[in-house]
């Protein structure tokens, strides 16, 4: 893939409730650090000339308005559940502000259910600031450009839900996955890094574990690896960091990385 340099900044690091969790008293939920707060998962990417999301969840305004993103050229979905597409009615401030609509890239499973869930925005007939989008189907296969960025798809299994990941240049990103076929692996393989989730310590039904998701980066041989889709069951951020081996990092809200 071409060279581009990137900059990555972790919108949100957290499951899909978040961490705190509603009503939950844990020491996790309860820490003061501020790398125990988690917003649900997405990614800011952004190139010298492009600048794009990956899943705008239930937090995306507010993660618009943290990091005081004004430009947004498309939206990624690696998936339709709520915690990865439920933000994107919040566009209708791009459209407004950039005169058109907002690029969105998905497989077609995803496409159809954001049609149900923003039915309004794609009706006949429109009632007056619904949001404008132009939906672009993707396959598993595929390597598509926007702007200045050239991405390639990576298929993974979410149990028996397909979902997709993105690699750009020598970084991929990989959410809500519990196993990754051999072919998407020599597509992952290659990369410098890697962004792995990791729902907590012990196995689940349909994400990685912590101990699952440092196999597969050692398996994959990924040099630097962050992992996201934390849930308060994971543990204290500092507590858990402490416990990684070299290259392997816990990613928090707010973190940037830079590819060069």
């Amino acid at each position: 893939m071409p060279y581009t340099p990137l900059q990555i900044t972790f919108l949100g690091t957290g499951t899909s409730s978040g961490v705190p969790m509603v009503g939950c008293h844990c020491e996790v939920c309860t820490s003061a650090n501020s790398k125990d707060k988690r917003l649900r998962s997405s990614i800011l990417v952004q190139s010298p000339t492009t600048t794009l999301v990956i899943d705008s969840g239930p937090d995306f305004r507010q993660q618009m308005l943290t990091h005081r993103v004004d430009q947004l050229d498309a939206i990624l979905f690696t998936h339709s559940h709520k915690d990865h597409i439920a933000g994107l009615d919040d566009v209708r401030a791009y459209n407004y502000f950039q005169q058109k609509p907002m690029d969105v890239y998905a497989t077609e499973a995803t496409l159809n259910r954001v049609k149900v869930e923003f039915d309004y925005a794609f009706a006949d007939v429109k009632y007056a600031g619904v949001p404008s989008i132009q939906l672009h189907r993707l396959n598993n296969n595929d390597a598509f450009i926007v702007g200045d960025m050239e991405i390639q798809v990576i298929p993974v299994w979410h149990m028996f839900m397909p979902v997709i990941g993105f690699r750009m240049g020598d970084f991929t990103y990989i959410t809500d996955a519990n196993r990754i076929e051999d072919s998407a692996k020599e597509k992952i393989k290659g990369s410098r890094i890697l962004v792995l989730n990791a729902l907590r310590q012990e196995k689940h039904i349909s994400h990685f574990s912590l101990q699952e998701a440092l196999d597969l980066a050692n398996e994959l041989q990924i040099p630097e690896v962050y992992f996201i889709h934390l849930s308060h069951q994971m543990g204290l951020h500092e507590t858990v960091s402490q416990e990684l081996p070299s290259g392997r990092f816990l990613a928090y809200d707010g973190l940037k990385i830079q590819i060069h």
